[in-house]
């Protein structure tokens, strides 16, 4: 089976390819060929998820996330956003899976209001969880959601990044996960054949399952997405959707077995990266508001400066919500979160 996909991976690939070199769907910035991903990666550097939980999909009007808050992230160090979308419960069969048009100017809203303020932007289709109950159900909305999001961006410059799903899981399996990603990226080198993805590993984009992706070969323009909560009982300690952590609190982080744990982890990371030629996001990491502060900013820091030290880029998660940087009721940052995360310049 595993042999079966890397040869379809491949026959996908060559057609992107061709697509590309005869290009079509050159992007706005005059770009004929794709751009290097590893200097992308670069560019990314330090990120923070946004907009996950926003009313703002719901109603402009209620927002939480503001557009002086996208000025605020580029001023506090942060170079990228990544923009949680879902969207795939707003699209249904009788519509032809069609997007609202409400929802797609505030999508247009906030990719402009980063690029204004000199952020690069993670387009993440977010709806993971319903894709791991479902997938026959959900993937012709996938595959509709990049049809129109891709037409949409075409002409957006190379810092808008599209990321095809966060945290595969659940019965949306590793082959099946294999298919899937070629045809998304089928779907989008239509209209953005030189447009950066993101691609993650199956089982909820964790470290371990990196063997188990099949990316098309010739298709150089990806950058592979990994997630990093560990230790969980640290991190999700007292989490109310963790049921086999919600009952601990006052764990704590930082000894030299913990640390060297996280070492070992993101090396392995780096030895499939380096023998892949693929450059790493680390696309979320973190640890819940309910753990020790102290023990929670030395984790949060530790966790940043490892993946930089490697050349990968990261996005925290996230501003707001839970896992916070930001307090937006308060106005304020969590300065202990937002120092380890950037420190003082």
């Amino acid at each position: 089976m595993i042999n079966k996909l890397k040869r379809i991976a491949r026959e996908a690939g060559l057609v992107i390819l061709m697509t590309m070199l005869l290009g079509f769907g050159a992007s706005s910035s005059g770009a004929s060929l794709p751009a290097d991903p590893f200097e992308q990666v670069k560019k990314l550097g330090r990120g923070v998820n946004i907009l996950g939980y926003d009313p703002v999909w719901e109603k402009f009007e209620d927002a939480r996330f503001k557009e002086q808050h996208f000025k605020l992230i580029h001023d506090a160090g942060f170079q990228t956003v990544r923009i949680n979308i879902h969207a795939l419960q707003r699209m249904d069969a009788a519509s032809d899976f069609k997007l609202d048009e409400n929802f797609l100017r505030t999508l247009d809203w906030a990719v402009k209001s980063a690029l204004a303020n000199d952020l690069m932007v993670i387009l993440d289709l977010h709806n993971y969880n319903d894709v791991a109950e479902d997938p026959a159900g959900f993937k012709s909305r996938v595959l509709a959601f990049w049809k129109q999001v891709a037409e949409r961006f075409k002409d957006a410059p190379d810092s808008v990044l599209f990321e095809i799903l966060n945290e595969p899981n659940g019965r949306l399996t590793a082959a099946l996960w294999n298919d899937w990603l070629i045809e998304a990226l089928t779907v989008i080198r239509l209209t953005n054949p030189t447009r950066t993805v993101v691609i993650g590993p199956p089982s909820w984009n964790g470290i371990d399952h990196l063997d188990e992706l099949a990316l098309p070969e010739a298709d150089r323009n990806i950058i592979v997405t990994v997630h990093y909560y560990e230790p969980m009982r640290f991190t999700h300690q007292g989490a109310p959707w963790s049921p086999e952590n919600v009952r601990f609190s006052g764990v704590t982080w930082g000894n030299a077995l913990e640390k060297k744990r996280v070492e070992d982890d993101f090396a392995r990371v780096q030895r499939w990266s380096s023998s892949q030629r693929r450059p790493i996001l680390l696309g979320e990491f973190g640890a819940y508001d309910n753990g020790p502060m102290e023990s929670r900013a030395r984790y949060t820091s530790f966790i940043a400066r490892s993946a930089e030290s490697r050349g990968w880029a990261w996005a925290y998660w996230q501003f707001d919500s839970d896992f916070v940087v930001y307090d937006i009721d308060k106005d304020r940052w969590v300065t202990p979160i937002l120092r380890a995360l950037v420190p003082s310049r």
